[in-house]
């Protein structure tokens, strides 16, 4: 079998055997496919897909390029949530809290931000002494304790997807269904969850622009984990606008906390509670939202927040006292020009802005700076007045504030007459 034979075969469009797929996989992962040949792959992929069954091929090729978590030892239906990214999603720390009160296990695999788009890595690390890498052994032991646990991605997970990835994302091929889906299935099947909960957003803020292309990376994904054994959902959400009002590391684990004391934004709240609802009917847990929220007014996930920082060598306090944590001081607004209703809030360029502050990565080496970020005091369909004060910009040094500012401006667009508010979920499949 020649690598050559197979990129021309995918080239002209043709179907590819599985044997094949994983050969170019298991090539690639060993070092045995130079990068020029994967990235004429990849490219051919690209222009010509692949159907269903080569995209399952794909996806379990790169589970078996690496390890399983064994979750042998945790009692019950073992849960796992995914969200494909977005501007201002800080749900993972409101739902896993919430869904763990009901009883269930929750194990959590997360990456780090890059590009406009946020990673709840990031964000846990703004937590004073927050300990992200964990042993298999910690990290089960912390699940069975807490109920959840959130964990950085080990090496040995479908090691094929993460330099994979890293080529994709160096050869303008992020943007193709197959390769999108056999990404995060691959890593999702590796962590050993029976049931996971897909969160796609779409709007400017998210990698699908509309909901018609999320419908169908999300039946992808249901696809190949309901043939792989596994029980799956998928809620659609709106991502054209940043979801909640706080955008930045350290600001959005104070507005989770504010979520988990049942005084979060209407729109984080309402996704948060619909994922709930989907993760504990997957485990056979029936509640109502009527139950989910008393839960919440019981502070039993707030509490259980609180122990989770705790064992994982973090420092507690912060939920009490926001003040500890990293959050900077200096602060520009960014005001109304005229009177209206506020009708658009690009989420991708309030994203960028976070970026251009230091609150998020452009290159996988940049350091991230947790005390930045973008508090939106206006929202699509607020009524503002000329000088309210549409967001504050939270800044450091080593910020590029005035383009950062500007691009915070530019996201705003504001309308004569009244706008009607987004509706935050969309869809739920499966």
């Amino acid at each position: 079998m020649r690598m050559y034979d197979i990129i021309k075969k995918k080239r002209d469009g043709e179907e590819l055997t599985t044997e094949e797929i994983r050969f170019v996989v298991h090539g690639y992962t060993r070092g045995e496919i130079p990068d020029y040949q994967m990235a004429a792959f990849l490219m051919a992929v690209y222009f010509r897909g692949m159907n269903e069954r080569e995209t399952y091929d794909l996806t379990i090729a790169m589970l078996e390029s690496g390890e399983r978590l064994d979750l042998s030892s945790l009692k019950g239906v073992k849960l796992d949530k995914h969200s494909s990214g977005g501007v201002g999603d800080k749900i993972t720390f409101v739902v896993l809290p919430i869904a763990a009160s009901f009883g269930v296990k929750i194990i959590k695999m997360s990456g780090r931000g890059l590009g406009h788009t946020g990673g709840t890595i990031d964000k846990l690390e703004s937590i004073p002494g927050m300990k992200t890498s964990l042993t298999r052994d910690e990290f089960i032991r912390i699940v069975d304790e807490i109920g959840f646990a959130v964990a950085s991605q080990t090496e040995n997970l479908a090691p094929a997807d993460k330099k994979i990835y890293a080529l994709r994302d160096a050869t303008a091929t992020v943007e193709n269904l197959s390769l999108i889906a056999s990404s995060i299935v691959s890593k999702k099947l590796a962590a050993g969850a029976d049931a996971i909960v897909f969160d796609v957003k779409v709007g400017s803020g998210a990698f699908m622009k509309n909901v018609d292309q999320a419908r169908r990376l999300a039946l992808l994904m249901l696809d190949i984990v309901k043939r792989n054994g596994r029980k799956a959902r998928a809620v659609l959400s709106n991502m054209d606008q940043p979801l909640g009002r706080m955008v930045g590391n350290s600001l959005e684990v104070i507005e989770a906390v504010e979520c988990l004391r049942g005084e979060g934004p209407e729109d984080v709240m309402q996704l948060s509670f619909t994922l709930v609802k989907e993760m504990l009917d997957l485990a056979g847990v029936r509640v109502n939202l009527n139950d989910i929220e008393s839960m919440v007014r019981s502070h039993e996930p707030l509490n259980r927040f609180k122990k989770f920082i705790e064992r994982q060598g973090g420092d507690p306090s912060v939920v009490d006292d926001p003040s500890r944590l990293p959050i900077s001081r200096d602060i520009v607004e960014v005001r109304a020009d005229r009177d209206g209703y506020v009708a658009r809030l690009d989420a991708e360029a309030i994203g960028r802005a976070c970026v251009l502050l230091g609150g998020g990565r452009s290159k996988k080496e940049d350091s991230i700076d947790h005390s930045v970020g973008i508090e939106l005091l206006k929202k699509v369909s607020d009524h503002v007045k000329a000088g309210d004060v549409l967001a504050k910009v939270y800044h450091s040094k080593r910020s590029d504030l005035n383009s950062a500012l500007s691009l915070v401006q530019s996201a705003y667009v504001i309308f004569e007459h009244p706008v009607e508010s987004p509706p935050t979920v969309l869809e739920v499949i499966g």
